[in-house]
């Protein structure tokens, strides 16, 4: 199993559209994918055609009782032409309450998802994040081998990004030292304006090897 969170604290950076064009990409190739909607806001969930899920990943993370992802795995209303379909752990309106309730708990609150990836059986796992690193973040990091970093290439691209790579090393030191930076994504690109030029140079310097060739 390999398990990837799509995170950045920034909203509209393009996390959810990431998440869904690797789990197209993923059915395309017949690979058993299960995408975990970590948002609130549900975008992942009805982006995968499933809009009055039973039960969801806040089944998982305020019940540590509950059982596996596995119990909670839905399959989306993807087109059948596709290969494989993605199955979608969703995001339920009652996931936007969760994060106060998992504070709580003062042992144990960071890796309730982790702890219900064991024993799962997908290849594949993509976890698509909130805009924020509180508890449901940390749960993502905790639960991942590797983290892709949506950017937008634009003004302010760049603030917040220190105080994310932060929490990635804090969790990396404490939570899952297996964690890894799988790759940084330039999104909407605008090769019209100089800006955006600045912006993929100045992530270049800085992310090297991490950062992807393809522009958005």
């Amino acid at each position: 199993m390999v398990s990837i969170a799509i995170v950045n604290q920034k909203g509209g950076v393009g996390k959810t559209s990431v998440t869904l064009g690797l789990a197209s990409s993923a059915a395309k190739k017949n690979l058993k994918t299960l995408v975990v909607d970590l948002d609130p806001q549900g975008n992942a969930t009805t982006g995968l055609g499933v809009y009055e899920p039973s039960k969801g990943v806040v089944n998982v993370l305020e019940d540590e009782f509950f059982g596996g992802i596995n119990e909670i795995a839905e399959r989306s209303n993807w087109p059948s032409d596709c290969g494989q379909i993605p199955y979608i752990a969703a995001s339920t309106p009652n996931l936007s309450i969760c994060e106060p309730r998992l504070a709580t708990d003062p042992l144990g609150a960071q890796n309730r998802l982790s702890l219900s990836f064991e024993n799962s059986n997908w290849p594949l796992i993509i976890v698509d994040c909130p805009p924020s690193l509180g508890l449901l973040t940390i749960n993502a990091l905790t639960s991942s081998h590797a983290i892709i970093i949506p950017i937008q290439c634009e003004y302010y691209a760049l603030e917040g990004l220190s105080q994310l790579l932060n929490t990635f090393r804090l969790v990396q030191r404490h939570l899952n030292k297996k964690l890894i930076i799988g790759g940084v994504l330039m999104t909407m690109y605008d090769s019209r304006l100089n800006l955006s030029k600045q912006v993929v140079k100045e992530l270049k310097s800085y992310f090297k090897d991490k950062l992807f060739n393809t522009l958005i």
